[in-house]
């Protein structure tokens, strides 16, 4: 991130350029046929503007992965109660269903798809934190930790690239039952 202390025109100049750059993946499907020259051309500015906040397109997908990661996984919420994971489950839909055209944009394209990763292994620290404090007999935790957020990110991707029959709700709702038929032994 280059431009230090954000102004309002500076956070403007850099959600258009990360708009273009979500509109030109989703055209692309590719992110190296993605161009500077292309990107400020649509966007109207010049490449001096461009540069003055990031240092090339691989910048502007970085700074993508990196918003979703913090607002998905954000270390401020530590779940210790079934509430808590719900809850949070309930905020990272939330997330996915205000910023759903962009995600659609972005998922289109197999080149971001390496942050979902990160994603996975961040989610599944944060879930197991919390199910050992939750469910104390279970030996197998770390795998049906796996198993629950592998399956989930899938669904998700699958929602994203319309290969899904089930809408972002339907999704949310089935993510509580799987939660409870696999973590919660009421």
């Amino acid at each position: 991130m280059k431009v230090q202390g954000l102004n309002s025109s500076s956070k403007k100049t850099r959600k258009l350029i990360k708009k273009t750059f979500a509109e030109l993946i989703n055209e692309k499907k590719d992110l190296n046929k993605i161009t500077v020259t292309e990107l400020v051309k649509r966007a109207d500015i010049t490449r001096g503007t461009f540069y003055t906040h990031y240092d090339d397109i691989y910048d502007v997908a970085n700074e993508y992965q990196l918003e979703t990661i913090e607002l998905l996984i954000s270390d401020d919420n530590v779940l210790y109660t079934k509430e808590d994971v719900i809850n949070y489950f309930s905020d990272v839909f939330k997330c996915l269903k205000k910023n759903e055209d962009t995600y659609r944009m972005l998922l289109s394209s197999d080149d971001l798809l390496f942050f979902l990763e990160k994603l996975k292994k961040m989610s599944s620290r944060k879930l197991l934190f919390a199910l050992n404090n939750i469910c104390k007999d279970n030996d197998f935790i770390e795998l049906d930790v796996s198993f629950f957020i592998n399956g989930l990110v899938n669904e998700i991707l699958s929602y994203f690239r319309d290969k899904s029959d089930y809408s972002l709700e339907e999704l949310f709702d089935n993510c509580k039952k799987w939660f409870n038929k696999i973590f919660i032994y009421d």
